[in-house]
């Protein structure tokens, strides 16, 4: 798959591609249904697919302050579109210059002598441009101009509800880990880089790999029974996710600690995914607590995994 990091870095296919254009935050299975008919599409018209995503997503500049979190960053983006066969990924740099283009524009120096699209598959309701003056029936009339087809996507509904990120985060939010697994397609999971902390789950005796999550906003806070991917092998886990209201953190991060690990993972690069809550993050009164409370924690994680294991046998 070709990923094209900004406007600048665009190649047009030689001989045209066929493009949808959203946030697809979580690739979850309703972008799937999307993704699904630009396949066939393209395998109709014998063109690459292409799908196009914007960094930060759009809300995030306009509204910072309002925007939901993030169920995936870019690169957590970039891999699970990997898993979908495209040819290719375009990653607009959505600043205050792209911002400014026109509807027009947009049409020509994105769509046209960006990428050199032949059809173009979004929702009805896609608006795009300065002001947000482009719309569906906008990209109809320039198609015929530019030579290039627009189609709808269709709705995917689940027991009469759309499937979307907002309703994932829903979930996640509120600790139903299966419902938004289903919702995905997959169980959710955030992967990041090991980096060095304050090692202070170390002086408690319950080291953890501190994952930074580059991000304001979590879409799930608390302490979790965890599964971690390692280049190592895969551990069952406890982890917190949030602010660490006991130690003053002010940015969010991920802290699994592995059960029955012995190694070194600074800079490796990790998965982490969530099975189950155990608890809600809280401010402890002092670390004594705080350290009886993680022994807590481990212990109900360790009877999760003992509990799934029988139920597997």
């Amino acid at each position: 798959m070709q990923f094209f990091r900004g406007l600048h870095n665009t190649r047009p296919f030689e001989q045209g591609c066929v493009l949808t254009i959203g946030n697809f935050d979580g690739v979850h299975l309703g972008h799937k249904q999307i993704l699904h008919k630009l396949k066939l599409r393209g395998e109709t018209l014998g063109l690459p697919c292409v799908a196009m995503v914007f960094e930060p997503q759009p809300r995030e500049l306009f509204d910072a302050a309002q925007a939901p979190a993030r169920l995936c960053n870019l690169g957590e983006k970039v891999h699970l579109f990997a898993k979908e066969n495209l040819d290719g990924l375009a990653c607009m740099a959505f600043n205050a210059r792209f911002r400014k283009l026109s509807a027009l524009q947009f049409v020509e120096q994105v769509l046209v002598n960006g990428l050199n699209i032949k059809a173009l598959i979004v929702g009805d309701d896609f608006r795009f441009g300065c002001d947000r003056s482009g719309d569906f029936a906008f990209l109809k009339e320039q198609g015929k101009k530019f030579g290039f087809v627009v189609e709808d996507t269709q709705t995917v509904q689940d027991s009469g509800q759309r499937i979307s990120s907002t309703l994932i985060r829903e979930q996640l939010l509120g600790a139903n880990l299966l419902e938004a697994q289903r919702l995905l397609g997959r169980p959710y999971s955030i992967s990041g880089r090991v980096a060095h902390g304050q090692k202070l789950g170390r002086t408690l005796g319950v080291p953890t790999a501190n994952v930074l999550l580059k991000r304001d906003k979590t879409p799930l806070v608390g302490v979790f029974a965890v599964t971690v991917s390692t280049s190592l092998g895969e551990y069952n886990g406890v982890a917190n996710i949030g602010m660490r209201p006991t130690v003053g953190g002010v940015l969010p991060i991920l802290e699994p600690h592995l059960f029955d690990f012995a190694g070194d993972l600074y800079g490796q690069r990790i998965c982490v995914t969530f099975n189950k809550k155990i608890r809600d993050e809280k401010r402890f009164n002092g670390l004594d607590a705080l350290k009886a409370a993680i022994h807590q924690d481990i212990q109900l994680a360790k009877a999760y995994f003992e509990q799934t294991d029988k139920e597997a046998k």
